[in-house]
């Protein structure tokens, strides 16, 4: 049996993982987090590694408080980007595969056609240079390492938008959201399912699969028409959203205009089949909700 590290297993991409991790009995989990693994420690990391014979990590910790990022770059870098560094170096030493998450955030948001995966990338945020700086590490010293960026992630666990809309669409009459940021949302769960069958794939000899992909939920819509549709979903009426420009909502850390990113390369290596956000939101609002009544 193969053992596969999963390394901060315990937030919402990584809690996704584990949900799923059952519909592979042929593998071995060691799931991990910052209490128990400290990926920032590059000698116990390879230890660690090395002497449990680890064949695969999937990479879910990441420093994601964009806007905190601004005022703390040392300890955004020390995770996103010399962490990442880290695990390079511990798959090379236990000669394993890797893949790793990152994010829109490494372009500037400007463009107006979905972004490949061959684009070039302009982060403008302390968070977005990070995760491009890990990305850049890894491919350094694992070329053939597997890169997913994704976007504008939820789930019914930790925290995200999903559950903050559902939250103060209950707690107020009203609520002013951005309608001139435009991405794909993406349901974590989506996403752990197709980082799972990347892993199955990539755990063969001679894949030839490494590189840098992309993935969301298909379809597009701004943030004031996610926030509708959530609001939809979990039968909240008594709050009125209404749309507002970025510069009406200052945040610390710029945020890219236009997140959508092009899917078609991981479609075609991984033969992965990619809901509509919609249907997906739909699936994780009702998830919530039945937690909510079982006081999960």
């Amino acid at each position: 049996m193969k053992n596969i590290l999963v390394t901060g297993a315990y937030g919402q991409l990584g809690t996704e993982v584990k949900n799923l991790s059952t519909r592979y009995p042929q593998y071995n989990f060691l799931l991990t987090d910052a209490d128990s693994l400290d990926i920032t420690d590059r000698a116990s990391l390879i230890d660690f590694t090395v002497g449990n014979d680890i064949r695969y990590i999937i990479n879910c910790a990441a420093y994601t408080a964009v806007d905190k990022a601004e005022d703390d770059p040392d300890t955004c870098r020390k995770i996103n980007t010399d962490a990442v560094r880290n695990l390079a170096k511990a798959a090379q030493a236990a000669g394993c595969g890797i893949v790793h998450v990152s994010t829109d955030y490494v372009f500037d948001g400007t463009g107006c056609i979905p972004y490949k995966d061959t684009d070039r990338t302009r982060p403008v945020s302390v968070y977005g240079k990070t995760k491009r700086d890990g990305e850049k590490a890894l491919l350094r010293q694992c070329p053939e390492a597997v890169i997913v960026r994704t976007a504008w992630l939820y789930s019914p666990y930790g925290n995200n938008f999903v559950k903050t809309m559902i939250r103060l669409g209950r707690e107020r009459d009203q609520l002013s959201v951005v309608y001139d940021q435009v991405g794909s949302p993406t349901y974590a769960r989506d996403l752990a399912a197709a980082l799972l069958t990347i892993v199955d794939q990539t755990l063969q000899p001679g894949h030839g699969k490494g590189g840098i992909y992309h993935f969301t939920d298909e379809g597009v819509c701004s943030w004031y028409d996610f926030t509708l549709k959530i609001h939809q979903l979990a039968g909240i009426k008594s709050c009125h959203v209404s749309p507002i420009l970025s510069d009406q909502y200052p945040a610390k850390a710029p945020r890219p205009h236009y997140s959508v990113l092009d899917k078609a390369k991981i479609k075609q290596t991984f033969d992965v089949e990619i809901p509509h956000w919609e249907d997906s939101l739909k699936r994780c609002v009702n998830e919530l909700l039945k937690m909510e009544r079982t006081g999960e």
